[in-house]
């Protein structure tokens, strides 16, 4: 085994306008574990990510860069889109990735189920919550986070529409600010909400400023995937879910 790999392959589904996702998953990948991408339609990149358009990509047919990310023998796939399933509903994500399971034959992840994964791993059920979205997209996020045991005290949202490369182009510190503006005395964590948005480089700093969990749509995939991987350190430097929380190696997808 090498540092770059040897131990697991992560395939990784990517919506195809996402300038973020790899970068965060090069960062919170472990030791000897190896990346592979393909790359989603199922949306007009021209168009806002309204809940209409995240409707359709989580809808879109999977097949051939499945197929094409199957080339590869991953151990885990990751469904790289939180929105995709958050407007669709709890039942549709565990469907999706019960389907990627079936026709793949590796443990499948996906993000929105991820932060649900994670906070429950944390013990947390009152949450703040914040995301580039559009409003609609907030609302059905908080209803998909309801249905799932946890309560929303709290919630910040960008004050613009964003198109899908507005939301990749937040800096840190816009995401920081967000982050915080999510705040509340009764919240047991922040979650940052979307795979496009550069939440990873603000963990630890928000952390530090709120005194309590952040929980981001790439850290916990990379959480889980780790799991059903069986790899059971700690990956240091992003939160703490991959720091201190006890990484329970091979739950079952």
């Amino acid at each position: 085994m090498t540092e770059s790999r040897g131990r697991a392959r992560f395939g990784i589904l990517v919506p195809f306008t996402n300038t973020n996702l790899e970068p965060d998953m090069v960062l919170l990948r472990p030791s000897g574990v190896s990346l592979h991408f393909a790359r989603l339609g199922g949306y007009d990149q021209d168009e806002i990510p309204d809940a209409e358009q995240m409707h359709g990509l989580g809808a879109s047919d999977l097949d051939e860069p499945l197929h094409l990310l199957q080339g590869v023998r991953p151990d885990v796939i990751l469904y790289g889109c939180t929105s995709a399933t958050l407007t669709h509903g709890p039942a549709f994500d565990r469907d999706l990735a019960a389907r990627i399971r079936a026709e793949s034959g590796a443990a499948t992840v996906t993000a929105a189920g991820a932060l649900v994964h994670a906070l429950t791993t944390l013990g947390v059920t009152r949450i703040g919550f914040a995301s580039p979205y559009v409003r609609a997209i907030n609302d059905m996020a908080v209803g998909f986070l309801g249905e799932t045991g946890f309560e929303t005290v709290a919630r910040s949202e960008v004050t613009e529409t964003l198109d899908n490369y507005g939301q990749g182009e937040m800096g840190p510190d816009r995401v920081f600010d967000l982050g915080l503006a999510a705040d509340h005395p009764e919240a047991q964590a922040i979650v940052l909400s979307c795979t496009d948005m550069r939440s990873v480089e603000t963990i630890g700093r928000l952390e530090q400023a709120v005194g309590k969990p952040v929980i981001t749509s790439n850290q916990a995939m990379a959480f889980q995937a780790m799991q059903m991987a069986g790899i059971g350190e700690p990956v240091a430097g992003y939160g703490r879910l991959l720091e201190l929380a006890r990484l329970e190696a091979g739950v079952a997808a």
